[in-house]
């Protein structure tokens, strides 16, 4: 299961069923879980921790070093969960002293050719990151989003659950969760309808939403207006709860409007 070239650190935990390829190298203080695939030529460095059933692609690099200019090698961790596919040439890094000191990938992510995953970020699971997307340091991405091709977040900004931005688009404030967002500049372009569906949301829970999006995005009000709204539009709809969440979490950055 372990091809004779690949380089395997003594202190490395592998667990049964994995499998490394021709030249790989696994660093020390890396643990990796039961029915793992690890291409040729993947380097994953430590402390790290891969869970289950994961398919690391050719050439990637796992667990370096964050691409910060304050880091001076604190010990630091990359956590990643069960189910995830990542693609040729993917950078995901370890955190920073500045921040918890972990960067955090869930479950079931599919994650394309060349997406870069700074240091920090904090993944939710199920989202579609497709070629070229490219985060920076400490930025936290909801469950279900989407990043089409060659998207990019700014450091610190949030983007919600179930969102999806537009190729292309480079978000420099926080997306809510369900929005549809593109071009340059960013412009919040309605609610995700489709992937709502296919998430199994029915006809009244996205017109609810639809409501809600209305409310923050077609009154003109001001931020703690529109929340105050949705609020009481919210009582007895529990899928505005993740709209409200993004709203009353977002970063210093402030949302796209």
């Amino acid at each position: 299961m372990i091809h004779k070239t690949a380089i395997i650190s003594e202190s490395a935990v592998i667990a049964a069923n994995v499998k490394i390829g021709p030249y790989s190298v696994i660093s020390d203080e890396v643990i990796i879980g039961e029915g793992t695939i690890i291409d040729s030529h993947v380097v994953i460095s430590g402390p790290t921790v891969i869970g289950k059933r994961n398919h690391i692609y050719s050439f990637s690099s796992v667990g370096g070093d964050p691409q910060d200019k304050k880091y001076h090698n604190e010990k630091t961790s990359l956590i990643i969960g069960d189910g995830n596919t990542i693609r040729e040439y993917c950078t995901i890094n370890r955190g920073t002293s500045q921040d918890k000191g972990q960067t955090v990938v869930g479950d079931n992510n599919w994650i394309m050719a060349y997406v870069h995953i700074a240091h920090d970020c904090i993944i939710g699971s199920n989202i579609v990151f497709a070629n070229n997307a490219t985060l920076a340091g400490h930025v936290s991405v909801g469950d279900w989003a989407i990043f089409a091709g060659f998207t990019g977040a700014h450091q610190f900004s949030r983007i919600g659950a179930h969102s999806f931005i537009g190729m292309n688009t480079l978000t420099t404030k926080d997306i809510p969760a369900y929005v549809m967002a593109e071009g340059q500049p960013i412009k919040p372009r309605g609610v995700n309808t489709e992937g709502l569906k296919r998430r199994g949301y029915n006809a009244k829970q996205i017109i609810n939403i639809k409501n809600a999006y209305r409310i923050l995005y077609r009154k003109n009000l001001k931020l703690h207006e529109s929340i105050k709204e949705i609020e009481e539009l919210a009582e007895n709809q529990k899928e505005l709860e993740l709209f409200l969440e993004s709203l009353k979490l977002a970063s210093d950055r402030g949302i796209i409007r």
